[in-house]
């Protein structure tokens, strides 16, 4: 037999709040977790609220978390990192407030360090076909086009 363990509110509200600790959440990700629990409206509005009031739950706080690490640990682009907040309903004051959190001397630098350890790697002859790839490769990591052809062009010649 399959037997679902059923928990206390309060129970569920301690595990979202472990959850919420070990790392920034947005409100997407704690909705989804706490889809698991099959939680009436009211105690999903009871707990959502709690996590909000005990700044558990902190929008502002996970978009720049979230700005910084996908910028300093994957290298992700400003656009990327729009889209992907986007994606996890993040406000648009949010998102803006959280492009700050990326230095813009420190954005020029990684886009060309990354555009120089990439094209070491890449084996093609061909400049056009090298170009190509360096700027697919820096489109996915979503840095804007302007700036990805004025790299790829001094680091390609």
């Amino acid at each position: 037999m399959n037997f679902k363990k059923s928990f206390t509110v309060d129970e569920i509200k301690k595990k979202l709040e472990h959850y919420c600790v070990y790392q920034d959440r947005c409100h997407k990700e704690v909705e989804t977790k706490m889809k698991e629990y099959h939680l009436i409206p009211e105690a999903k509005e009871i707990i959502l609220l709690h996590l909000v009031q005990s700044n558990f739950l902190n929008e502002e706080r996970f978009a720049k978390s979230f700005a910084r690490g996908k910028f300093r640990i994957k290298y992700w682009g400003k656009q990327r990192i729009v889209r992907e907040l986007k994606f996890k309903n993040i406000s648009a004051y949010n998102i803006k407030t959280a492009l700050k959190e990326i230095d813009e001397l420190e954005y020029l630098n990684t886009i060309y360090r990354i555009t120089e350890n990439k094209n070491t790697i890449i084996k093609e002859e061909n400049v056009f076909k090298r170009k190509r790839k360096l700027i697919d490769f820096l489109m996915r990591k979503g840095y804007e086009s302007d700036l990805i052809y004025k790299t790829v062009n001094e680091i390609v010649s």
